[in-house]
């Protein structure tokens, strides 16, 4: 069978009318992660450096979330203290005459408004500082090359029991500080200074809040009056230990994950010193249209 030696021209192909970008049936699992201008360790989750345990990367970013929700829960046991103070002052009032009903109902309502919002909130802010606790004391006794001296479960207990809580939030926040200072392992936990003014602000703030609530089941109007002057009491207190445990955050977070300043680095130009002078170009020529 004979064949042509001429091969068919190639017909040319035809293109397609641009239908604009791809589209996907589902959402693409590829692609990078929606940061700009910031180094591989700072991503959270990211593997840091050689000789840093990735738990402190995470104590640094709790730690910042705890200390907020304790300064927020501070200023509204503040505003709750407030509206008690305001309570007893129209108290007051009403020895000398009856008071309008929207006075009264006004501040019954910023005494409730302020109890109700410290509580719930203040139930958050425990669940963030306790997982705050859980990954400082795990990083500095990773840090210090030591064993926790109690076992996480056991740090629970201590700290949701009452009355218990009272005695060994002390004693644990004693133990974490030690490893965070990197003392000797077999010396026994010593609390400092500042830590002393916590626990003993936390053991007042504790005892006045089981006197408030025991205090409630009097009867008589000066009982109430008095009631009034310890929940706005307890409030005080609980500010006072809400502040005190933001510094503490910040403090021992500062010791369990320091930023080295050898690792940071400089995105501008601070200054320049002693740099030559730059050579300047030649006049363009005249005639020139650049």
């Amino acid at each position: 069978m004979a064949t042509s030696p001429f091969r068919p021209a190639r017909q040319p192909r035809r293109r397609l009318p641009y239908l604009g970008p791809p589209r996907y049936t589902e959402m693409p699992r590829w692609g990078f992660p929606p940061l700009a201008w910031r180094w591989p360790t700072t991503v959270p989750g990211a593997r840091l450096g050689a000789g840093e345990p990735v738990t402190v990367d995470r104590v640094r970013i709790v730690s910042g979330h705890a200390a907020a929700m304790m300064w927020a829960l501070a200023a509204l046991t503040l505003s709750a203290a407030a509206g008690e103070v305001w309570r007893y002052v129209v108290l007051l009032r009403s020895r000398g005459g009856a008071l309008s009903d929207r006075l009264v109902a006004t501040s019954d309502a910023v005494v409730t408004i302020g109890a109700v919002l410290a509580l719930a909130f203040g139930a958050l802010a425990v669940v963030v500082t306790v997982w705050w606790l859980y990954l400082a004391r795990h990083a500095a006794a990773e840090v210090a090359e030591q064993a926790p001296h109690r076992r996480d479960w056991q740090v629970l207990v201590y700290l949701l029991v009452p009355g218990v809580n009272l005695a060994m939030a002390g004693v644990i926040l004693a133990e974490l500080e030690h490893h965070v200072l990197r003392r000797p392992g077999d010396e026994r936990p010593t609390p400092t200074r500042a830590t002393k003014i916590w626990w003993a602000a936390w053991v007042v703030s504790g005892v006045l809040f089981v006197t408030t609530i025991a205090w409630r089941f009097r009867t008589g109007v000066q009982s109430q009056a008095d009631g009034v002057l310890l929940s706005a009491a307890t409030d005080l207190a609980a500010t006072t230990v809400a502040v005190l445990t933001a510094l503490t955050i910040r403090r021992l977070s500062a010791l369990v994950a320091p930023l080295d300043p050898k690792r940071l680095r400089h995105l501008r130009v601070l200054s320049v010193h002693n740099a030559p002078t730059p050579p300047l170009r030649e006049t363009r020529p005249t005639p020139s249209r650049r």
